[in-house]
């Protein structure tokens, strides 16, 4: 284990208990003071050196800088003037103060090294060549102690360095502070949370005003017995710039750290930098779902976890969320998609489809895009219709963006496939959920049929787009079409323009067969369907009747004496719903009523052919009876001619056999009388 923040500062104590004082100066002085933006040395030796950065002015002595600053040795002895009493250095690391603390330094005067200005001051003693070479114990010796022994034993001191060199790029990052800093910060979040000894800023139990500076070390730390939540670090990392928690989350996946630890943390950082992508409530829900973390961590508010480092002060989040321009956001969200485990459930997919709501908006790169979709595709039964609805940014005509949609049914399709050739491998969900007995393809055909249900009101929506849509997936995944029957239903009451044909197209992507009771019946009496479709509903009920008569009839003769009770027509009528059977009695009676008509259509038809034959028998009579046949009359005497010889084919009868005039006209009579009591 490693120093506590105690042990650290007693560590400090042995280099001056961090006071830096220089052993040999050669101007007595009793300090600075300072008038406005200027600064000078109280002596009585006037100033012959003046050094500008930015708008403040330091006025000092040649001598006690030359001897401990390797660079102002240089610039005033290769300088063409050797009388130069003035130098510009706009570019030093750490700005005006970090040159005072410097100065300082050279003069002998007492310096106190805290986290806050070590990392300044580290990196302008590498800018002033304050090397061993020219003094014993100089500048950069004694801040590298100070860092390697006091502040990177310190979880908070280490917090707080990180933060301070945001503003020191790259200086900070080519004297690896930062990833000094970021390692120990990792190794000390990833320790088993029981041996934790130092302060950290935990959420606390509703305090308006928490005074964190005045709390002691040991109130602030936990106690031995208090039980220290595996989330513990997640606020201290989360104050830090993008950059730099990429850097420690990174260091983090190096360690070891569990992917749902890690990918809570990253929904936590994401609602803290991104103002609108997740409210507080519903970032406790995916932090408890993702990672299980303790009671105390996943009840409290987000909004009780305040700044309680040593020295930090965190920007608050509205005004953090201000200052960040689109651009700021636009980097934020791409560095969280490049460090989001690759786990399936390392964070929850609400989670994930916010982030690709804001990507699209603010117009991420389509790569990181695309990988965002993969990811949400692995995990999409456990997406909800609120998260789904994302409005269309580009120049599309509909207010949803059902293109992606589409893209993300896809890429989960192809990730079942992949599941399925991996039988071995189980969801997270299934798992702690309590989920196993659904199918993630059930849940999402009832997730696209309600997206299709919602988006099916936008009037811009086209027929293929719905049609291809709720064709995607297989008809295995959908055990009962009401949900798909209900979003056509609400196509076609907002798209009341389609013809006949389009409407028929439409509802060829529903199986009448898996629609239930209640759905059937509101299909028999639905004006929009096309008249096919009803009788498709009408004739699948049936069917489903006849055959629950069947089964039950089959399963009642197979039954034991101890169960007599046999399920009947009467008794299945009797379960059915009253107006169901109003519908299906009064469409019985619509069927009987065209069968009565089509079998009165088929009397009439043959009655006319009785008479047709006759008259045909009648001209032929007329035409043998005629000596001379004109050209007309032997037309008719060949279709005549054709008439007999078919119906001597038909009945193979031979010509000289055909019955008399008489004999026909009785058989003529006993025909009709036959055809009329049938």
């Amino acid at each position: 284990m490693w120093e506590s923040e105690s042990e650290s500062a007693a560590v400090g104590q042995q280099y001056g208990g961090g006071v830096l004082t220089s052993t040999k100066h050669g101007v007595k002085t009793e300090g600075f003071v300072q008038r406005g933006h200027s600064w000078y040395v109280a002596t009585d030796i006037p100033s012959d050196f003046l050094v500008q950065i930015g708008e403040s002015s330091f006025h000092l002595h040649k001598y006690p800088l030359l001897s401990r600053s390797g660079k102002l040795n240089r610039i005033i002895y290769e300088s063409r003037d050797p009388d130069i009493n003035k130098i510009v250095m706009d570019d030093i690391p750490g700005g005006p103060e970090a040159f005072e603390l410097a100065a300082k330094f050279c003069y002998g005067i007492a310096v106190d090294l805290t986290a806050g200005n070590i990392s300044g001051l580290r990196c302008a003693a590498e800018y002033l060549e304050m090397t061993e070479d020219l003094e014993e114990g100089n500048l950069i010796f004694k801040t590298e102690a100070f860092l390697s022994y006091v502040v990177l034993s310190s979880w908070r001191d280490s917090i707080v360095v990180l933060k301070s060199c945001e503003k020191l790029s790259p200086w900070a990052e080519n004297l690896q502070i930062v990833r000094r800093c970021s390692e120990s910060i990792a190794w000390k979040a990833c320790a088993n949370p029981k041996g934790i000894r130092w302060s950290y800023t935990g959420r606390t139990a509703k305090i308006s005003s928490p005074r964190w500076n005045s709390m002691s070390m040991k109130d602030s730390s936990p106690s031995r017995n208090q039980q220290v939540p595996p989330d513990w670090w997640f606020e201290d990392v989360s104050i830090l710039r993008i950059d730099h928690f990429v850097r420690v989350v990174t260091a983090i996946k190096v360690k070891g750290m569990r992917f749902e630890l890690i990918g809570a943390s990253i929904m936590h950082y994401a609602t803290k930098w991104l103002p609108g992508l997740i409210s507080d409530t519903a970032l406790q829900n995916d932090e408890a779902s993702s990672c299980s973390i303790s009671n105390s961590s996943s009840n409290a508010s987000g909004n009780s976890w305040k700044g309680g480092l040593h020295m930090v002060v965190a920007a608050p989040r509205d005004d953090a969320s201000s200052s960040l321009q689109a651009k700021d956001h636009r980097l934020i969200i791409e560095s969280l998609i490049s460090i989001i485990p690759p786990q399936k459930d390392s964070v929850t997919c609400s989670f994930l489809l916010r982030l690709l709501r804001m990507a699209n908006m603010l117009k991420v790169a389509p790569a990181l895009v695309t990988e965002l979709e993969k990811r949400v595709g692995m995990q999409f039964e456990q997406a909800t219709l609120a998260d789904l609805l994302i409005p269309c940014y580009n120049k599309s005509e509909t207010m949803y963006d059902v293109d992606l949609v589409q893209r993300l049914l896809e890429h989960f399709l192809v990730q079942e496939q992949t599941e399925t050739s991996s039988p071995g491998r189980q969801s997270f969900s299934d798992k702690h959920m309590g989920s196993s007995n659904l199918n993630a393809k059930a849940r999402v055909a009832r997730l696209v049929d309600s997206y299709l249900t919602e988006v099916s009101r936008d009037r811009n929506l086209s027929l293929t787009k719905f049609q291809v849509l709720a064709e995607a997936l297989p008809e295995s995944a959908r055990t009962c079409d009401d949900g798909l029957y209900r979003a056509i239903d609400s196509y076609l009451k907002a798209h009341p323009t389609l013809s006949e044909h389009e409407r028929k197209r439409l509802c060829r992507v529903m199986d009448c067969q898996k629609l239930s009771i209640d759905a059937c019946l509101h299909a028999a009496q639905n004006e929009r369907l096309p008249l096919r479709v009803v009788v498709q509903v009408l004739f699948s009920e049936q069917v489903k009747i006849s055959n629950a008569l069947a089964s039950s009839s089959l399963k009642g003769d197979d039954e034991s004496l101890d169960h007599p009770m046999v399920v009947n027509r009467k008794t299945l009528l009797e379960g059915t719903p009253q107006s169901f059977q109003e519908g299906w009695s009064t469409a019985k009676k619509d069927i009987n009523t065209l069968k009565f008509e089509l079998e009165s259509v088929k009397a009439k038809y043959l009655e006319l052919q009785n008479d047709m034959e006759t008259l045909q028998k009648q001209f032929d009579k007329m035409m043998l009876k005629q000596k001379h046949t004109s050209a007309w009359s032997s037309g008719w005497k060949k279709l005549t001619k054709f008439t007999k010889t078919t119906n001597v084919e038909n009945h193979d009868v031979p010509p000289h056999q055909l019955p008399t005039a008489s004999e026909e006209h009785n058989r003529k009579t006993t025909r009709r009388w036959r055809n009329s009591i049938s």
